[in-house]
């Protein structure tokens, strides 16, 4: 299966990423960026322009991939080829990082007099485009009007951060980080595009239920399971809406998040979204109960005991069964201490879902905060236990029981 299989290579073997580097003070910062591809198993060819050695040798590069760092069209050192068209034939994805004014203005305009505008006008594969300059430069409308002319013909432009740049100025243009960077290579040739056209939800995280405007009622998840499943989704070409309580987890490339405190922000975030969605993974630890009385003062510690009425939260997968379009899957999560196939086969049924995902917090490597995850899959004609697995792992294997069954 596509995921399954995805999910247990390592995501870039058998894959070419060509990084165009050109004379920007971010241009170190590549060097990071390289050894995160080479990790993953990447072939990683480098191409500089003269001015980019100013900044970084092409020896750094040279050692960490293995190969040749390309700088001059006309080195007569190289295989008997034409070295810029081979390599963009060879080229699964093509980014420059950092680009500069300069070779934003030439890309743009089909200008091709060194290796690295070459051979990126060679290449026929996904190309992308990270600005990195000074905020005056970047916001000038010559830049700006480049960069439209780049999106126009299907290049990718990913928008500089903001923050204080090497000239002394505050303002856009500062390169992201080579963790975004890797990111978006990954998004775009990692995995198979199995899922281009259909529509998740997935729900994550914790819900918190007030006391008073001091306290609230909460539990354990960190929402990485979640999180985990959305990144999962997008990857392969889903359009993904992420349902999230307050976690502390970064958002995936491609996901569009919306964020919720309550069980009845979720209730209504999820009923008011799920008609479109073809499957809805509903993987939150809800609060199933809230406070009856929300106190509009912070509540006065006494020399007596306390106790806080409570009432129960709307139930969001029941509503999803009861009220689920043709064709939608739904799958839920089960957290169990004890009897978990019996509480979740029960749960399966009552329900009127599809699919219960569940995992038992006393068995090793499963549970909240975890990096890894035991789960059994839960359905009519069945159970099957998955071994213990990273949670990205078990994210595609879940996918693939929806949407290759």
């Amino acid at each position: 299966m596509p995921g399954e299989s995805a999910g247990r290579k390592i995501m870039l073997q058998g894959k070419t990423v060509v990084i165009g580097v050109t004379g920007g003070i971010a241009a170190y910062k590549i060097a990071s960026l390289v050894s995160m591809l080479k990790k993953q198993h990447a072939n990683v060819r480098v191409i500089m322009t003269e001015n980019a050695t100013n900044f970084i040798t092409p020896v750094t590069f040279e050692s960490l991939t293995g190969t040749k760092c390309l700088v001059d069209t006309f080195d007569r050192n190289f295989e008997f080829q034409v070295e810029h068209i081979s390599l963009a034939k060879q080229a699964d994805i093509f980014m420059i990082a950092p680009a500069t004014a300069n070779v934003i203005a030439k890309v743009a305009h089909g200008l091709a007099d060194d290796m690295l505008t070459t051979t990126f006008l060679a290449c026929k594969k996904p190309k992308y485009i990270v600005p990195a300059m000074n905020t005056q430069m970047y916001e000038n409308p010559i830049t700006q009007d480049n960069l439209e002319i780049c999106r126009k013909y299907g290049m990718h432009v990913i928008e500089p951060a903001s923050g204080y740049l090497a000239c002394g100025d505050t303002g856009a243009g500062k390169m992201p980080e080579p963790e975004t960077l890797f990111e978006y290579i990954l998004q775009e040739i990692a995995f198979p595009k199995d899922l281009a056209g259909k529509k998740i939800l997935v729900t994550a995280g914790p819900t918190q239920e007030a006391i008073d405007p001091v306290r609230y009622i909460t539990n354990h998840s960190t929402g990485k399971m979640g999180y985990a499943i959305a990144r999962a989704g997008a990857r392969r070409g889903a359009e993904v809406t992420l349902v999230s309580g307050p976690v502390n987890q970064t958002v995936p490339l491609g996901v569009t998040l919306v964020p919720v405190v309550s069980a009845r922000d979720m209730f209504e975030a999820v009923t008011s979204r799920s008609a479109k969605q073809d499957a809805i993974i509903k993987s939150a630890a809800v609060a199933d109960y809230r406070p009856a009385v929300v106190g509009t003062e912070k509540t006065k510690k006494s020399d007596g005991d306390m106790s806080i009425a409570l009432e129960r939260t709307d139930d969001i997968l029941s509503w999803l069964g009861d009220h689920r379009r043709e064709g939608q899957f739904l799958c839920g999560f089960s957290m169990e201490t004890q009897n978990m196939l019996e509480n979740s086969k029960a749960k399966l049924e009552k329900k009127h879902v599809d699919m219960i995902v569940a995992n038992n917090l006393k068995t090793a490597g499963a549970g909240f905060g975890t990096d890894t995850n035991v789960v059994t899959l839960i359905t009519k004609d069945g159970a099957e236990e998955l071994e213990k697995m990273p949670k990205d792992q078990v994210a595609h294997v879940l996918l693939d029981r929806i949407f290759h069954r």
